[in-house]
């Protein structure tokens, strides 16, 4: 490695963890400030969800621009409108830590369901509490009817099937929860597919652990559609949320896969160029 990679490695691993002490520390100091006063403006806890909820969009898109303008990732987005859909269940693949960040980045209010972890967390149990998100804790039905609910009132959701971050290079493992969720809502199903290369933040990488060059995160927004097409009239449930669970999984599989062949055409087309 030479030595302006060198340098530029001490950068970003510097920048990056800059960035996560801002993103700690400033979720602490909105919970106390910011937070509080739209609470006691705020005429209804409806309104007040609303409104924090757009304040933690705008503070995601800060800290994304941050990190962009430090030079630790870039990103691209296509079909981002489609995520402006009302009611809607946005299904994603989970490959990294800042996957969620993203995503309330780019949509003005949003439902998440949050993992009993975060609860826990110091620096950002009380901003999932003030957004009133969804705590993944209870029994499964009971989670699937809050989700359900907010959905028929119109409210957005954010749920991962994977459950936790993928391994780079495992088969993709999903649960029923979100399939669950979106048929007892009939609730439309738009898809994201997120890649980042090269891998960073993953389940099994510490943050510190620096990729070789700048991560670039790819967002693709796929069109809705419904439960209903992934099974016959009158299917049981548990039919549609198998099928709709296997349909997750070989769409984001295919999603993933798609960069891998991209770059051996590639290849092959710049040996086939070179003789």
């Amino acid at each position: 490695m030479g030595f302006a990679n060198r340098l530029g490695s001490c950068w970003r691993l510097f920048a990056t963890g800059l960035s996560f002490a801002v993103f700690g520390l400033g979720g602490v100091l909105l919970s106390l400030t910011l937070f509080p006063a739209i609470r006691l403006v705020s005429r209804s806890r409806d309104l007040q969800r609303r409104r924090i909820q757009r304040a933690m969009h705008r503070v995601f898109r800060l800290f994304i621009w941050q990190m962009r303008l430090l030079g630790v990732m870039t990103y691209e987005v296509d079909g981002a409108g489609r995520l402006l859909r009302p009611g809607a269940l946005i299904v994603a693949n989970h490959p990294s830590l800042i996957d969620v960040v993203l995503l309330i980045a780019l949509i003005p209010e949003v439902d998440c369901i949050v993992k009993r972890g975060l609860w826990r967390n110091p620096f950002l149990r009380w901003p999932v509490a003030w957004a009133d998100y969804i705590p993944n804790q209870g029994s499964a039905q009971d989670l699937v009817q809050d989700a359900a609910a907010n959905l028929r009132r119109g409210r957005s959701l954010i749920v991962f099937p994977e459950g936790t971050r993928s391994v780079p290079g495992q088969p993709l493992a999903m649960h029923r929860g979100a399939a669950r969720i979106a048929i007892a809502a009939d609730a439309p199903i738009v898809p994201v597919s997120i890649r980042c290369t090269p891998p960073t933040l993953t389940k099994a990488q510490a943050w510190y652990r620096i990729p070789p060059r700048r991560p670039h995160w790819r967002i693709s927004v796929g069109e809705a559609v419904l439960p209903a097409a992934f099974a016959p009239a009158g299917a049981p449930p548990s039919m549609m949320a198998r099928r709709l669970t296997q349909h997750f999984v070989d769409h984001f599989s295919q999603a993933a896969a798609a960069p891998a062949a991209e770059r051996a055409a590639a290849d092959m087309m710049a040996a086939c160029t070179s003789h």
